[in-house]
């Protein structure tokens, strides 16, 4: 009866419009979660209200005080502000924190001088025991200056240059202020009192504009000039240089280093491969040349003596027109070196290149086949040679027309080497003989699992040609210029470049304004460049750059005819203009870094 009552009573009082306490009807973790909400909603009266009363509780002092004193400070009530900021003063001494806070109650009242030197006396008062929580209670505030000075001021009283490190990092490399996180990085690096990984992943975080870049380099180099025994200096101005792609300067202090420190070579065949794969073939030689010359007895003289002859491949392969008498000269270096070295599992790398050169550019296939299947049958040789050695000869069955053996072979290596950067390489030859053959529904199959490929470059390769496929299938006429373009493609593959040539002459003739007319124009380009006709590759490049319609490789055609000025026409100033152009209008395409280091050396910019 008196709990029906007492019901009845709490609604004629609610009816009547009179509040019941927050108190009656909610405990201390509600009336906290309301609190809040009202705080986050701006209602800042009905939080004070509750926060007011939860604060006389001392058990949810900590809990209640911030938000609190960020109530009170958007109502503008310094009064109660400072009073709550006083009692926790009292209540716990030894918080900085609170010494901050009170800082930040003058600064909101007006009193900004006062503000500062709060602060300021709160830096000096920091020691090595109590900079932690000093400088965080900066950083909640959101005061990073305050919280580098009092690191600083830590540091000095601990006497070591070493001490708070990570921290300086962390808060210069927030803040940008790139010339003090150089001067810090140094200082650490210099003392081995951070890993050299840990200073360049912040680097590579931090400076990412050219002119940080540059101001890098060359407070890197004026370090390694005033203390050339400093290695780890020197090596984080080789991973400086790696970044920006100046393989040549890179080479040259890795030679410095490889001396001083009698490092065997070791150092030196690396950056020669990492020249190699990036295309600079002339650092990769001299890189190799080094590592022969140094080390001829040692173990690395092979290597050196097998990867300088790829090298040289490749730099032949890619300069154009192609030089026969060249790749001649590279048969029979190989062949010299398989007389010196022996043919066995260790040189079997060396089989697998002549091979190569042998099918597609000696036109000697029986005796690319036979050196081919000694590789594949050779029990000890490395199983992703032998994965090559495989591709290779999937490929001369292309060529000679036996499809069938060119996906048993493709097949194998993508089944030997799952999920591996061989493994969806073999794929993606698969999808492409299924391109040729103009089973398209086939080759977007391979080219869909491919996308997600862990290598970029064949990700990248997978997803042009999945969207070649994609963008001209959708018409009932594009299907079958799609089929025409491929039978080309194959053409090109089969380096028989003047039959492709006039079959792309005729596709523009047979469907004009096809969507394919990018591609067919960027083909004669290619073709065009391989085959030492440089001005006429020029203007195809030309006409898909002055049509907005062909922007999808637009950033592809500036490229290649930047370079084409730069190394073909000799026409520097006009490369210039043209990568210049690059930078600009694609910021993000992947021509990018190799445009900005194209565009230092032809302005001859020094470090």
């Amino acid at each position: 009866m008196k709990r029906k009552l007492l019901l009845m009573w709490l609604l004629v009082i609610g009816s009547l419009g009179f509040a019941i306490p927050q108190s009656w009807a909610q405990g201390v973790p509600e009336q906290m979660a309301l609190a809040k909400e009202y705080l986050r909603q701006n209602e800042y009266t009905k939080a004070e209200g509750l926060f007011s009363k939860l604060i006389e509780q001392d058990v949810q002092f900590g809990l209640v005080y911030p938000d609190y004193l960020k109530t009170l400070l958007a109502l503008r009530n310094f009064k109660e502000a400072e009073k709550l900021v006083k009692r926790a003063q009292k209540k716990y001494p030894d918080v900085p924190a609170y010494s901050i806070d009170e800082g930040r109650v003058m600064q909101a009242s007006g009193n900004t001088a006062a503000a500062e030197k709060k602060w300021a006396q709160v830096v000096q008062t920091t020691t090595p025991e109590n900079v932690y929580g000093v400088a965080t209670a900066f950083q909640q505030a959101d005061m990073l200056p305050l919280a580098e000075q009092a690191y600083l001021k830590a540091r000095q009283l601990s006497g070591s240059e070493k001490t708070f490190a990570a921290q300086l990092l962390q808060l210069y490399a927030f803040q940008r202020k790139t010339d003090l996180l150089v001067d810090e990085v140094l200082r650490q690096v210099k003392s081995n009192s951070v890993p050299l990984t840990y200073a360049q992943n912040l680097l590579q975080n931090t400076l990412r504009d050219e002119e940080s870049l540059t101001m890098l380099e060359q407070r890197l180099m004026t370090a390694v000039q005033a203390e050339p025994d400093a290695t780890p200096v020197q090596e984080l101005l080789i991973w400086t240089l790696l970044q920006r792609k100046d393989f040549g300067p890179a080479l040259l202090q890795t030679r410095a280093l490889d001396r001083r420190t009698q490092g065997g070579g070791t150092r030196v065949l690396s950056m020669a491969d990492i020249s190699l794969r990036n295309k600079d073939y002339t650092t990769a030689i001299e890189g190799y040349t080094y590592v022969m010359q140094q080390y001829r007895s040692g173990e690395l003289y092979p290597i050196a003596r097998q990867r300088i002859i790829q090298a040289r491949e490749e730099q032949v392969k890619n300069t154009f027109p192609l030089d026969k008498e060249k790749i001649k000269l590279l048969a029979q270096e190989y062949e010299s070196l398989l007389q010196e070295l022996g043919r066995n599992d260790r040189t079997a790398e060396v089989i697998k290149e002549l091979g190569e050169l042998q099918a597609f550019y000696l036109d000697a296939q029986p005796e690319a086949v036979k050196n081919l299947q000694e590789v594949i049958a050779m029990p000890r040789a490395q199983p992703n040679v032998v994965a090559e050695a495989k591709l290779i000869l999937a490929d001369v069955y292309l060529l000679r027309g036996e499809p069938w053996e060119s996906t048993l072979l493709y097949s194998q290596v993508e089944k030997t080497h799952k999920e591996q950067p061989l493994g969806y390489e073999a794929k993606l030859r698969n999808a492409r003989l299924s391109y040729y053959k103009g089973d398209f529904e086939l080759a977007q199959s391979h080219l869909d699992i491919l996308k997600l490929a862990t290598s970029r470059e064949i990700a990248n390769d997978a997803l042009d040609l999945s969207l070649l496929i994609i963008d001209n299938t959708g018409m009932d006429t594009s299907a079958a210029a799609l089929k025409e373009y491929a039978a080309i493609d194959f053409l090109v593959f089969q380096h028989k470049y003047p039959e492709a040539m006039a079959a792309l002459d005729k596709l523009l003739i047979k469907y004009p304004g096809h969507s394919l007319t990018d591609e067919i124009y960027f083909q004669k380009a290619e073709l065009l460049q391989q085959t030492g006709q440089f001005p006429e590759a020029a203007k195809n490049l030309q006409f898909i750059i002055d049509n907005p319609k062909y922007d999808i490789l637009s950033d592809d055609a500036l490229f290649l005819l930047a370079k084409l000025n730069e190394e073909n026409l000799k026409q520097p100033e006009k490369a210039q203009e043209l990568y210049n152009n690059l930078l600009v209008k694609h910021p993000g395409s992947v021509f990018v870094a190799e445009a900005r280091k194209r565009l230092r050396k032809l302005r001859g910019d020094k470090v």
